[in-house]
């Protein structure tokens, strides 16, 4: 309804109520304008209905949905059903085009404008999560581990004769397939033990550097968020050593978007030293669908070269799941949730402690790991070896999502390297433990129905020495628990 047409209504209904009608649009269009000409998060979240009326508009400017367009193209943007149609608010002709997933679509207006806004609005918040000298991103339909593989082979053309990538141990298989992947050898950097944390052996790293050939290494490739004892890699360290030996850095930042921590150790070391990019997960930071990721750094046209390595267009379904979210969500209210997230990471380690206390366990010391917990297991061990592998079968059919067991000695071979330890991030750490993590979105009923349920699989191990023999699930109607991966 435009101007025009609500002169027109007043000749119909009560001019009052129509100028009241029309007020009520002026506001959501305000929004939208402000929305427009910032290009940042707003403050205060959207209602659903002015983020309806905001898509259908943008829907409207796409060519598949003209009112009198005739499509003669193989991509005309039609859709058999119109259950998917809805599903995609109408807008069909995903983002970019065949040289560049940031590229303007001439007959998809209202789809590119999405696309731009999805990243500004990404972009902001960024720097208000801590990094605030990120000079540019953008969402890419892809998940964490193929985001890398797009980086690494953006590299590949500034550095024909690297073969190698320097990358401190993290035991997590896609971001090291995505190394494989690129086509490009991993060396792999144990880490060192301090007190209970695994940390980032520098001096192994350099050691490599110069060992290899500054000219042979693609980048050292870096992890924040990561399963605790594993704590974050000293960025501001390795980032300086990547400055003087002018070696590329990427780093892994899967889902620490949520932790000031990890966002504070890639500005500083952007500050200090080189990042050239940094990656994370849409679903784990944003709360959306799986299937995307933000790329992200300091020099724009490094980021822009990323952008044209996409080959072809893409989904424009993660940027339009994130665009809605934040707006929906507004600076406040994902503010809300990064504050209520640490909280809750206290009252975890809380719970977590009392109860290992009580099975003559104790929570292992990682302050340096802002997200992620471990309680040891070695009277679990010692009952039993299959003990600790039995913990983590019973808390699955009990509905504990996201907790992990790691048994001692494990053996994994991926991609053709063969990994002692596996899942601990280490060939021999000291002990069995059990991780559980305060991630974005989870709650105190949450931690409270997963202690309750730990601390009875505890028992019935205990009292079974060490194999349960009645391990039958709880009953369905009972609350599934997220605990975060």
């Amino acid at each position: 309804m435009n101007s025009d047409n609500f002169s027109l209504s007043e000749k119909i209904v009560s001019p009052s109520y129509i100028r009241q009608g029309s007020q009520a649009r002026r506001g959501h269009e305000q929004l939208i304008r402000q929305l427009l000409e910032q290009g940042k998060c707003p403050e205060e979240g959207w209602s659903e209905s002015t983020v309806e009326l905001f898509l259908n508009e943008l829907a409207v400017m796409d060519s598949n949905n003209f009112l009198g367009n005739c499509g003669v193209g193989e991509r005309e943007g039609r859709v058999a059903s119109s259950l998917v149609a809805r599903r995609h608010y109408r807008l069909i002709h995903g983002i970019g085009r065949s040289g560049d997933i940031a590229a303007i679509q001439p007959k998809a207006a209202g789809s590119s404008l999405l696309n731009k806004l999805a990243n500004s609005v990404v972009l902001d918040v960024l720097k208000l999560a801590g990094v605030r000298s990120v000079a540019s991103c953008f969402v890419v339909p892809m998940a964490t581990g193929m985001s890398l593989t797009l980086c690494f082979l953006t590299l590949r053309h500034r550095r024909p004769k690297a073969r190698y990538i320097i990358w401190p141990r993290i035991d997590q298989k896609s971001c090291f397939k995505s190394m494989i992947t690129a086509g490009f050898e991993p060396v792999v950097v144990e880490n060192v033990l301090e007190g209970d944390e695994l940390r980032t052996d520098l001096e192994a790293v350099e050691r490599k550097i110069e060992e290899l050939g500054a000219e042979n290494i693609l980048c050292v490739h870096s992890t924040t968020s990561c399963f605790a004892p594993r704590v974050p890699d000293r960025l501001e360290e390795l980032s300086s050593l990547c400055s003087k030996h002018d070696t590329p850095h990427i780093v892994n930042n899967a889902y620490g978007v949520q932790s000031s921590k990890c966002m504070h150790l890639i500005q500083q070391g952007a500050r200090v030293g080189r990042i050239d990019a940094f990656v994370q997960s849409l679903d784990k930071n944003f709360m959306v669908p799986v299937g995307g990721a933000i790329i992200a750094g300091f020099d724009e046209s490094f980021i822009q070269e990323i952008s044209k390595m996409y080959p072809g267009r893409a989904s424009a379904s993660p940027s339009l799941d994130v665009l809605i979210t934040l707006l929906t969500l507004g600076v406040s209210g994902y503010k809300k949730y990064l504050s209520e997230r640490k909280e809750i990471y206290s009252f975890l380690a809380e719970q977590l402690k009392s109860l290992a206390s009580a099975h003559g366990e104790r929570l292992l010391h990682t302050p340096h790991n802002p997200i992620s917990l471990a309680m040891s297991l070695d009277g679990l061990q010692a009952n039993s070896d299959k003990a600790v592998t039995q913990l983590g079968s019973m808390l699955f059919t009990r509905q504990v999502s996201g907790a992990r067991v790691i048994p001692l000695g494990k053996e994994q071979t991926v991609s053709g390297h063969t990994f002692r330890g596996f899942m601990s991030h280490s060939d021999s750490y000291p002990c069995p433990y059990l991780n559980a993590a305060s991630a974005v979105g989870i709650t105190r009923e949450d931690v409270t129905v997963c202690i309750k349920r730990l601390d009875k699989c505890l028992k019935t191990l205990k009292k079974e020495g060490g194999t349960a023999k009645n391990c039958s699930p709880v009953s369905s109607s009972n609350q599934e628990v997220s605990i975060g991966e």
